[in-house]
């Protein structure tokens, strides 16, 4: 019988028996290939998520990549049999911000794929055919269940705006900083920085497009045209904010622990810095992660340092907290 993970309270976790939720009106049914492991799953096993952003008890899973098994009414039967990937956030598609297309700050209220609705940890998911975007037929599903990270570094992409022949940067070197690494290398920068708090991932910044390499002890440049902060500390944002000339522009991707010492509105306002912020992808930044992944100008591969069963769950989590440098992207294989 076919299992998935159940996270019944924070650091409680069964394998329970799957059956598959056939699709109803506008939806389509997955069979999911591999389902990514990140920090806020790991907060979801902690406990530690924020009130109103997690419903117990729930099946995880919100990167995730596989191919369509059925539709419900009113969805193409010609989805059947394609490769997909799919948004998290569940919105209303009626508000004010949603007709905007900023899905991810819909005023109905957070709802989305892994946190308050089942996730990808199962053999099968079932979400509306909507959020699905279709892959090419010969898509390598392992790589694209990196898409959900790749969606949220395209809105910071996005957001930037990067012009080619610009000095641009990226802070942190996990796996959103080394996929925005590769969009930022995609707009043919003059020059692109990255900063880290190791050398380790030096020769892969390189191999995806950066032309220099510096840790955050090592004197830096402060007249760059872009900066992405992708490391989830105030530290970090300091950093990236240094970087910049007067009037550069910074996109701030991480959520720094509250009450932590960070960026200085004095010196923002002084050097009229243009200051951004994602948290999840709308609609426009998934297409964009998926046109350029089926472009080849994405390769999430290399980041995938594991592969395992879903029975291992309690051990993935411990690899992504572990902060072993040898641990990169954690996937788990239903």
């Amino acid at each position: 019988m076919s299992e998935a993970v159940v996270v019944e309270a924070p650091g409680r976790h069964r394998l329970a028996p799957h059956v598959p939720c056939a699709p109803g009106p506008g939806e389509a049914q997955v069979a999911v290939h591999a389902v990514g492991i990140c920090g806020s799953d790991r907060e979801v096993w902690q406990g530690t998520r924020p009130e109103g952003y997690v419903r117990y008890p729930l099946t995880p899973g919100h990167e995730w990549s596989g191919t369509v098994r059925q539709v419900g009414a009113g969805v193409p039967e010609a989805l059947v049999g394609r490769k997909v990937v799919g948004e998290g956030f569940r919105n209303c598609q009626v508000c004010d911000r949603c007709h905007a297309g900023e899905t991810t700050l819909c005023t109905a209220g957070y709802e989305e794929t892994g946190f308050t609705r089942p996730g990808a940890m199962a053999p099968t998911l079932t979400l509306p055919a909507r959020l699905l975007h279709v892959l090419p037929d010969d898509a390598d599903l392992t790589a694209a269940a990196l898409l959900e990270p790749a969606a949220c570094v395209a809105a910071a992409a996005l957001k930037a705006g990067a012009r080619p022949g610009e000095r641009v940067a990226v802070v942190g070197t996990g796996t959103l900083g080394m996929l925005a690494v590769q969009f930022l290398a995609a707009g043919s920068p003059a020059e692109l920085l990255v900063v880290g708090v190791h050398r380790g991932r030096e020769e892969l910044s390189r191999r995806f497009g950066a032309t220099g390499f510096r840790t955050a002890g090592e004197p830096l440049p402060g007249d760059l045209d872009v900066v992405i902060e992708a490391a989830g500390s105030a530290s970090a944002a300091r950093t990236a904010a240094g970087l910049l000339r007067r009037g550069g522009r910074l996109v701030l991707t991480g959520i720094p622990a509250p009450g932590a010492d960070g960026l200085d509105p004095t010196d923002l306002v002084v050097r009229q810095l243009e200051v951004h912020t994602v948290f999840g992808a709308p609609p426009d930044a998934w297409a964009h992660a998926v046109r350029t992944f089926a472009a080849g100008l994405l390769d999430p591969l290399p980041l995938v340092t594991h592969q395992l069963p879903l029975a291992d769950f309690a051990r993935a989590v411990d690899l992504v907290g572990s902060r072993d440098p040898g641990v990169g992207k954690v996937l788990l294989r239903p």
